[in-house]
C-alpha cells in the first residue's frame, strides 16, 4: 500500500480546486438554502470528540420538521427518541463543532452546513418542530460558518436513486443480523416482532 503522508502528496494526486468549487462557500443562509431545508425529510450529522473520534448519525423527520431555519446564521435539529447513545451529543459536548448533509430523496445534489455547535433542551422554536403531538425531545443548534451545495457525482455514481439498482435483501433481515452480531437474550422471532414496521413505528415520537 501506497501511504499518503503529506498535503503536498494529496494535491498531486488530486489537484487544486478551480472556480465555482472555491467560490461556492458562503457563511450565511440564502432563502433557495432555506427552500432547500424546508423540503429535506433526512440528513446526516457529522461530529467529532476531543481526540477526534468521530461519528455520523442520520436524521429524519416530515420535511419541515428535521431542520429549523433560526436566522440567516443559525440551524436547529431536532431529535426524537432513539438508543440513548447519544454518540454525537456527547461529542458535541466535548468538541463544539459538527457539519451537515441535507438529502431530498431524488435530487442528486446535497446540500453542506457545518459551523459550532450546541446542545438546547428547550426553546420557542420547539413548538415549530412538533410532529404527532410531540416536541423534540432535545436539539443541535449549528451556527453556520461554511455552507454550499455539493455536486451530483457520488449520487450519480451510486445510482441510488434508481430503484433498479436497489438490492435490499442483499443482506440478512434486521434482525438477524443483531442476534448474529450482538450478545442479545431475544428469540430471533422476539426480535422479528421488535423490528416489524407496523411495532417499531410507533416508538418514533
Amino acid at each position: 500500500m501506497s501511504v499518503i503522508s503529506s498535503e503536498a502528496e494529496l494535491r498531486e494526486l488530486l489537484g487544486f480546486p478551480v472556480g465555482r468549487a472555491v467560490t461556492k462557500e458562503r457563511a450565511r443562509l440564502h432563502p433557495i438554502d432555506r427552500e432547500w431545508l424546508a423540503a429535506s425529510p433526512f440528513c446526516i450529522v457529522a461530529t467529532s470528540d476531543g481526540k477526534g473520534n468521530c461519528d455520523a448519525s442520520p436524521k429524519g423527520d416530515p420535511a419541515g420538521r428535521l431542520v429549523h431555519v433560526v436566522d440567516d446564521v443559525t440551524i436547529a435539529i431536532a431529535e426524537r427518541p432513539g438508543n440513548k447513545r447519544a454518540d454525537g451529543y456527547l461529542n458535541v459536548l466535548a468538541n463544539p463543532h459538527a457539519g451537515i448533509i441535507s438529502l431530498i430523496p431524488g435530487r442528486n445534489e446535497t446540500l453542506r452546513i457545518s459551523g459550532r455547535a450546541r446542545l438546547l433542551s428547550d426553546a420557542p422554536f420547539f413548538d415549530e418542530l412538533t410532529v404527532k403531538g410531540h416536541k423534540p425531545v432535545i436539539a443541535l443548534v449549528i451556527d453556520v460558518e461554511q455552507i454550499f451545495f455539493h455536486c451530483a457525482k457520488s449520487f450519480m455514481r451510486s445510482e441510488l436513486w434508481r430503484p433498479d439498482s436497489w438490492h435490499p435483501d442483499a443482506l440478512p433481515r434486521h434482525a438477524a443480523l443483531v442476534k448474529a452480531l450482538q450478545n442479545t437474550p431475544e428469540t430471533l422471532e422476539e426480535l422479528d416482532e421488535y423490528y416489524a414496521p407496523e411495532n417499531y413505528a410507533k416508538r418514533l415520537y
